[in-house]
């Protein structure tokens, strides 16, 4: 039975209806990034306007009301240690988390059977292959966490074998490295969990300086970091919904401030204001803040135009292809049969599983991600055929009671608007070296931010509020 569900069914704001706006700052993008730059220019004084396209705030952090009055999270979820800004941003929004649930065994299948296996990370627990694949792979993720600890985290296109690294895909490194087919599908199933695509999409270069950012100022970017659960990127979840980070922020930015439904065509100087016209209003501003993704940032009118460095970025930097399928059952029955709910596989529409299951277990439920060639092959499918699919996933994973689901969720991020995909948007070989400077370099007084823009946890939601504090103290120090 399949049931439906509210999308941010909670008011978020009440916005004021208005056709200009004189601002100190404009602020284009009302998810993480955007909110995370008005926070820091509000502290210091100035005044400001976001502009959203969506009719809601959090971009691609989404929360999913159920039928049964809880939530889920459709977009970015998890929380771990060194992600400093997002933890400290919910501890200041007074929000509480709970630990992922990993209590149990997890599961690989491959060819067609279930191995379960003790799945800690930190105690070096890694899937049941054979000892030969389980070595070749500890040694290819070492060889890759020492040269990302090479890596300026602020410049990677900087070090001396940056050209090398970024010519090549990430692929042809890893086939260069294993030949082994169960450590090669383990780690392009790393792949596809980490930026949702396949090994021969991003270049290496840019697959090491996304290791080296998972950490912060004390302590190094590891892949175990970003793959792991308990002490690692998917540590944590936070009560009530991440979205709950962008609707209490905004709030306390104040809904006068914040313009929904506002997709932003145009920014433009005219002499020393720059004018931004969007489909509802025009605000004028001495600085702006383009807080969205470079693919979604190319798709806006400047004038004067964007150094070319920074528009043939846009132009190169494509998005990884990812949804989810969230799975609601009445309890979380799994947890009785000894499993954690996680999964890796060679087959199947969702090949990586969570559990999902709330903190007071209320009900259950079993996340999927749909990733990369999987979630561009269903862009097209209709949601029933999904539901189907997943189903049969969850059915050869878990056993028959997985069929009897009481609602699933599906979110498609390829077919939103305003994200065209996720997690992040990457570099495939050669763009890192020749634009990445661009990345973050103002252009005049339009600043840059979003996740992809972040030296620490690119692709996450600390990243994304680095980027955002990063805008701001570059605007407040040049005011």
């Amino acid at each position: 039975m399949y049931l439906p569900f509210a999308i941010s069914s909670i008011p978020l704001l009440v916005v004021s209806v208005a056709s200009t706006r004189d601002v100190d700052v404009a602020i284009v993008g009302g998810g993480l990034s955007g909110l995370a730059a008005a926070k820091d220019i509000a502290k210091s004084g100035k005044t400001f306007a976001i502009l959203e396209a969506r009719d809601r705030v959090g971009g691609r952090v989404l929360n999913a009301h159920l039928s049964n009055g809880e939530v889920q999270e459709l977009g970015a979820e998890f929380v771990g240690p060194t992600q400093d800004r997002v933890l400290s941003l919910t501890a200041q929004l007074g929000l509480t988390t709970y630990p992922t649930y990993t209590t149990g065994k997890s599961i690989l299948y491959r060819n067609g059977t279930v191995n379960p296996y003790d799945a800690d990370l930190a105690t070096g627990g890694l899937p049941p292959v054979g000892s030969e694949a389980q070595a070749e792979l500890v040694s290819f993720i070492t060889e890759l966490d020492r040269l990302a600890s090479e890596l300026d985290v602020h410049a990677p296109w900087k070090h001396a074998n940056a050209p090398m690294w970024d010519g090549m895909t990430l692929k042809s490194f890893v086939e260069s490295r294993m030949s082994l087919q169960d450590s090669l599908l383990l780690f392009e199933t790393a792949t596809r969990s980490i930026l949702s695509t396949e090994t021969a999409e991003p270049s290496l270069l840019y697959m090491l300086s996304y290791i080296a950012a998972a950490g912060n100022e004390t302590n190094a970017g590891t892949i175990t970091r970003l793959i792991g659960s308990k002490g690692a990127a998917q540590d944590s979840r936070i009560n009530g919904g991440t979205q709950l980070l962008a609707t209490r922020l905004a709030e306390r930015l104040g809904a006068a401030n914040i313009f929904l439904n506002s997709p932003v065509r145009e920014v433009k100087l005219k002499g020393d204001r720059y004018i931004v016209r969007s489909d509802r209003m025009e605000v004028s501003a001495k600085h702006v803040v383009i807080a969205m993704s470079p693919p979604m940032a190319g798709r806006i009118s400047y004038d004067p135009l964007l150094p070319a460095g920074r528009d043939q970025l846009t132009q190169r930097m494509p998005m990884g292809s990812i949804g989810k399928a969230i799975a609601i059952y009445p309890k979380p029955w799994w947890r009785k049969l000894g499993f954690n709910g996680q999964v890796q596989s060679d087959t199947g529409v969702i090949r990586a599983t969570f559990d999902n299951t709330p903190a007071n277990e209320s009900f259950g439920a079993i996340m999927g991600f749909i990733e990369a060639d999987e979630m561009r092959a269903l862009d097209g499918a209709p949601q029933t055929e999904i539901n189907r699919l997943v189903t049969e996933d969850l059915v050869k994973y878990f056993g028959p009671q997985a069929a009897n689901v009481s609602q699933i969720l599906i979110q498609r991020w390829d077919l939103e608007e305003y994200s065209r995909g996720g997690p992040v948007a990457y570099c495939p070989p050669g763009i890192l070296t020749k634009y990445g400077p661009f990345l973050r370099n103002p252009a005049a007084r339009i600043h840059f931010a979003g996740t992809e823009t972040s030296s620490y946890w690119t692709g996450f939601m600390d990243g994304a509020i680095r980027s955002g504090e990063r805008a701001a103290a570059e605007i407040i120090a040049d005011f």
